[in-house]
């Protein structure tokens, strides 16, 4: 028996061809093999459907629907829909004598403001509805938007307190069990608060708990800077481009929970 053998030559793709691929197939996660074929045609590029499987292969990028099934997952979703999402969450402080306070919180995800709901040793269903009422008041006022809420299984959170949402037409996203990161921006403003301000403090009670988380709030809403953002806060700082910047001499400290955190301004 004769075996012969026929060699095919593979062209090679242009390297700037290979990274127009790697752009579109990502960027578009539904499109196959023969659709991004068709789309590069259209661009004055010829290249087989075969050789596009290759270049995504060798650049660690599946076909289509492995593609569509990551570009849906929960980060995804969190960039896609930030602008209309509300994360809520609750955590607790010791007073120094021993008495455990429970705080309930908003963040919006956009924007990262937090929303301060309230602060009880008695966390029962009533009381956190009825901060959900007030908050929904307060956004709405603002013309402020909510179309997903994303919470935590806690039984504190019961079905009154999903209707307030429901009620203005809001989904309620419950996240799966002991899987914090599903909750990630309310998971990192308790850790910004309690690395920041609450570890450094000891507090005698609720009120003064009220007094110190409002002043922080303030301080993260209004002029801490957040890397998710640019660098800019919640609330937008005085832009100085256009203004011109001003000198170092005019620049001031301000104080925040007794010196405990530092903002700096600019001196009138």
């Amino acid at each position: 028996m004769v075996w012969s053998f026929v060699y095919v030559a593979v062209r090679p793709v242009p390297h700037h061809v290979q990274e127009l691929i790697v752009r579109l197939a990502p960027e578009n996660p539904r499109w196959g093999y023969q659709r991004i074929q068709g789309e590069l045609t259209g661009l004055g590029h010829r290249v087989s459907a075969s050789s596009i499987r290759r270049v995504l292969r060798a650049h660690g990028l599946g076909p289509a629907p492995a593609r569509a099934a990551a570009s849906m997952g929960w980060r995804a979703f969190l960039r896609a829909q930030a602008h209309g999402i509300v994360a809520c969450d609750f955590f607790t402080v010791d007073t120094v004598w021993l008495q455990r306070l429970s705080v309930l919180f908003f963040i919006e995800a956009d924007s990262r403001r937090v929303h301060l709901a309230g602060i009880t040793a008695n966390p029962i269903a009533p009381w956190v509805t009825q901060q959900a009422r007030d908050l929904v008041m307060t956004l709405e006022d603002s013309g402020r938007r909510v179309a997903h809420l994303i919470r935590d299984r806690d039984a504190k959170f019961t079905g009154p307190f999903d209707e307030v949402f429901r009620s203005i037409g809001a989904g309620v996203i419950l996240t799966p069990v002991q899987a914090p990161n599903a909750n990630a921006f309310a998971e990192r403003w308790v850790g910004t608060a309690r690395q920041e301000c609450l570890d450094h403090l000891q507090i005698l009670g609720r009120r003064h708990l009220q007094r110190v988380l409002r002043e922080f709030v303030q301080h993260y809403n209004a002029h801490r800077p957040h890397r998710g953002r640019g660098l800019s806060p919640p609330q937008p700082r005085p832009n100085y481009a256009q203004g011109g910047v001003p000198p170092i001499e005019r620049i001031a400290r301000h104080d925040v929970l007794g010196g405990l955190i530092h903002e700096y301004r600019t001196a009138a």
